[in-house]
């Protein structure tokens, strides 16, 4: 299983979501959204524009965006 985490640095959502798998042993890849224009743009094709973060992606699927329940972000 591949999960891609698209983050914005000092976020505390994206924070909680790193501290979440981490705890679990669950790897994932992390990519920085606000100051990679090409990430950011491959962020806006899975969440079909919504810039809220952090967005994530399983096995190349949008799951959703934002951390929490309900979500935000």
């Amino acid at each position: 299983m591949s999960i891609v985490l698209y983050t914005k640095p000092d976020c505390p959502y994206c924070q909680k979501a790193r501290d979440h798998y981490d705890a679990h042993g669950i790897e994932f890849i992390e990519y920085d959204a606000q100051n990679d224009k090409q990430r950011q743009d491959e962020m806006l094709e899975y969440s079909g524009g919504d810039l809220t973060v952090p967005c994530l992606v399983i096995d190349g699927s949008y799951v959703g965006s934002g951390w929490g329940d309900p979500p935000r972000g």
